[in-house]
């Protein structure tokens, strides 16, 4: 016994190895925006929007066809694919010429990542032996934690040498958890998969988050009355039209319409979606601000940016104790009011003299909170009230509209900042958006309460199941 407890922890290290990597990539792109502009000149901020938002949106769409297909075929087989088209992709990022090639390159990873994510979460809870699973799945869920306080002052030092060296640290990393994942992972297959999942209905639902978060970026360009912005939503609303008529005629498609008459799981995934905006948009338009107002360099904006993912962890094991005597959805309500409120007093707070710790950290540790008490809580009840053997589908549907509120999230800065000239304008723009954020984060916290499941409005005790988790 003793023997095969240590194999499984290498094979638990592993696992969620690869899911650090890629939870590592996502929080270390953030910090090298401004270095991946200054190295393409003449790129906007529309363009480099996409080299975020092409991931996040790929990734969504395929992450719950990816873990079908991985369960069907075999979870050792997807982990291995995934991660070895993560590894390469990565290189290729390293390489890009241009930023279209570092955008297509990242598309190329996304696929990588939603196949590895479910398929190492899938292989964790079938090796584990069953007095360890829950806990072996916690470990592997906290890499994401870990990701988020490591990967901007990981980033920023990486960036300091070049923002290549973002995603060729990777490399080295993906083939030695390849060699090892080869000989030491044990095989996995769900032998009661037996329909493919419905790949045409993710490509729809990728074309129409695609196509809203193109009119989003480029409607200031374009004029938000204008002929191509109209079309850009017209593609949106049929697109999403044929999603949701494709979800109700396949015999497995990416989002289950009985899911979604649970109404505990459908407000879960509107607050899931509402809040991932401001959380994805704060931390770019709080790099933006450092970097191109205050003129931070890569290494300074990293750790500077690290004092709020270190509260996460802290305060979702608050959330965790406060839990046995809260309803869920009062907590989430809680944590998406501070998340907006940490917007509103950094949007009060900043200045043309760099004033970090007066202007910037309040706000952002105020925020660090509210991310504390909402994200793992909304991530560890939304499938409370949904039968146990689609507790997985569940979490990873969760997960996907996670990830499309974080595309729209920086989508919606690049729509509200701008391109001021000038210090006044620059202040105004991104006061502005502080203020958006503020308002969306408002929204979640009104959606929220409606998230409580009936079962037991304090099942946030329970450890949280979410496939994708740590992929941020």
């Amino acid at each position: 016994m003793p023997r095969q407890s240590q194999r499984f922890g290498v094979v638990l290290f592993v696992l969620s190895l690869a899911a650090f990597m890629a939870s590592l990539d996502v929080f270390i792109v953030n910090v090298a925006f401004d270095d991946i502009g200054t190295d393409f000149p003449g790129t906007t901020l529309s363009q480099l929007s996409w080299v975020l938002n092409a991931y996040a949106i790929v990734f969504a769409a395929l992450l719950v066809p990816a873990g079908r297909i991985a369960d069907r075929y075999g979870r050792k087989a997807g982990f291995l694919a995934g991660l070895a088209l993560f590894t390469a992709a990565s290189a290729a990022c390293a390489a890009a010429p241009g930023v279209w090639w570092l955008t297509g390159f990242r598309v190329l990873q996304a696929v990588g990542a939603a196949l590895l994510t479910p398929a190492s979460l899938g292989l964790v809870v079938a090796s584990a032996p069953a007095a360890h699973r829950a806990r072996s799945v916690r470990i592997w869920a906290a890499t994401g934690a870990l990701a988020a306080a490591l990967g901007p002052a990981v980033g920023g030092m990486l960036v300091e040498a070049s923002w290549r060296w973002v995603f060729l640290v990777n490399v080295p990393v993906g083939v030695a958890a390849i060699g090892a994942a080869a000989v030491l992972v044990p095989r996995s297959r769900d032998d009661g998969a037996t329909r493919l999942p419905d790949v045409l209905g993710a490509a729809l639902l990728a074309v129409t988050i695609g196509v809203l978060t193109l009119g989003l970026v480029e409607g200031p360009d374009w004029g938000w009355a204008g002929g191509r912005t109209i079309a850009a939503w017209v593609v949106a609303g049929t697109g999403l039209l044929a999603f949701l008529l494709r979800s109700r005629r396949h015999p497995v498609p990416v989002v289950e319409p009985a899911l979604v008459r649970v109404p505990a799981f459908a407000w879960a995934n509107v607050t899931a979606l509402l809040f991932a905006v401001p959380f994805a948009a704060a931390l770019l338009t709080n790099i933006l601000w450092m970097q191109q107002v205050w003129h931070y360099s890569a290494i300074r904006t990293g750790f500077a940016v690290a004092p709020g993912p270190l509260l996460v962890p802290v305060f979702a094991a608050v959330a965790h104790r406060l839990a046995a005597r809260v309803p869920v959805g009062r907590l989430v309500s809680l944590g998406c009011l501070l998340l907006g409120v940490g917007a509103v007093l950094t949007s009060i707070s900043v200045g043309p003299r760099p004033d970090y710790a007066g202007a910037v950290l309040p706000g952002w540790l105020v925020g660090g909170v509210g991310v504390g008490l909402a994200l793992p809580a909304i991530l560890s009840s939304a499938t409370a009230d949904l039968p146990q053997h689609r507790t997985a589908t569940g979490s990873a549907i969760v997960t996907m509209s996670r990830q499309i509120g974080m595309a729209l999230g920086v989508s919606l800065v690049v729509a509200v900042l701008g391109t001021p000239l000038g210090y006044a304008a620059a202040h105004d723009a991104f006061r502005r958006t502080w203020w958006t954020l503020a308002a969306v984060a408002l929204l979640a916290a009104l959606a929220a309460p409606a998230m409580t499941p009936r079962r037991d409005g304090r099942v946030a005790a329970a450890p949280a199941p979410a496939v994708g988790l740590p992929v941020g």
